[in-house]
């Protein structure tokens, strides 16, 4: 029988290194057990320290302004395809024109952005070799690939004048894909290992879709006139209120690991729901009648949404790299495991 010695071992004389009874071990679960049973534990209950302070996991590799950009533009490009299809169906030719023209400026500012993530193009046609339900990205994929040409089409007619009915047809079909286009990007981050991200994954697509409706709506009351922008300022509204909800929600579920929500970067957030729910009153009260309180509200809510995105990205950026984040939620996990399986034993 082997004997374990308790000797500590330490690489130097740093007296601010914990012992290696300390540390972290596959045997806490057991411990836990034996002290629920009120046996005499041996060594104390060990406390988390990662390994000499270091992140757990890799900070991710994606730059701010392309990926926080992208996912903006994504929201502003999905929805203003969607308004501009409840415009063409409602009457309102110069709502649906600039929906149609912002959400194809936002496409193309989209893709480039992407591209200069990828580092080439080709890769974006590579993963249109296959298609993988359970895959965010290729699932992403393809619905901008059904949903670029739409828009594209959409918004070339609506200028030209040329094949109108063709052209309706596109705004229609943009504007279903545009839902789509407006919230994987919320499965997209959340479909990755960023505790911030990853624990967000019920809430985060309510809040990306209610900042792209509040940016859509921002950029119908900024193009349209007074009288066609009802369906924009109704959109700002409820997108306002969506995202404002979402936050809320998303912040109470996540506890200690919602906290980046609330600093640092948490600031960008907080300032955008504020500038989103500020814009959506302005326009509803004011934007009825006056051309400069719309196009306040407007720019308003065009901000907000810029904040919000680069908020929610910089939040998760700061989770990742604070190991309480990571090792927290697992252990909490673990923990509840070990109680129902304690209640299953004893019932």
């Amino acid at each position: 029988m082997s004997t374990y010695s308790q000797t500590d071992v330490r690489m130097d004389d740093d007296p601010a290194l914990r012992p290696e009874r300390e540390a972290t071990v596959g045997s806490a679960g057991r411990t836990e057990r034996r002290r629920r049973r009120g046996e005499r534990l041996m060594v104390p209950k060990a406390e988390f320290r990662s390994y000499y302070g270091l992140p757990v996991l890799n900070e991710p590799t994606w730059e701010a302004p392309s990926i926080a950009g992208y996912l903006f533009l994504g929201g502003l490009m999905g929805a203003s395809s969607g308004l501009a299809a409840a415009a063409e169906l409602t009457d309102r030719p110069h709502l649906a024109r600039a929906g149609k023209a912002g959400a194809l400026c936002a496409l193309g500012g989209s893709l480039f952005l992407l591209v200069r993530d990828l580092g080439r193009p080709a890769r974006f046609v590579n993963m249109l070799r296959v298609f993988k339900v359970t895959s965010p990205m290729s699932v992403g994929t393809w619905i901008l690939t059904a949903y670029g040409p739409q828009a594209g089409l959409a918004a070339v007619t609506a200028f030209t004048g040329r094949y109108e009915g063709l052209g309706r047809v596109a705004a229609i079909g943009a504007g279903l894909t545009g839902a789509g286009v407006a919230t994987y990007t919320a499965a997209l981050i959340s479909d990755t290992a960023v505790p911030l991200w990853h624990g967000g994954y019920r809430e985060m697509p309510f809040l990306f879709a209610g900042s792209a409706l509040s940016a859509a709506g921002g950029l119908g009351m900024l193009a349209a006139p007074l009288a066609e922008a009802g369906p924009a300022r109704g959109a700002a509204v409820a997108g306002a209120v969506v995202e404002a909800a979402a936050v809320r929600v998303m912040k109470r579920r996540l506890g200690p690991v919602g906290e980046p929500l609330n600093q640092g970067a948490g600031r960008l957030l907080r300032l955008g729901g504020a500038l989103g729910l500020a814009g959506a009153a302005l326009g509803h009260f004011a934007g009825r009648r006056s051309r400069t309180a719309a196009v306040i509200a407007g720019a308003a809510l065009l901000a907000g949404s810029v904040c919000t995105r680069f908020g929610v990205f910089h939040a998760g950026v700061a989770s990742s790299l604070d190991p309480e984040y990571t090792i927290g939620p697992q252990r909490a996990g673990l923990t509840q495991s070990e109680t129902n399986e304690t209640e299953r034993t004893t019932s």
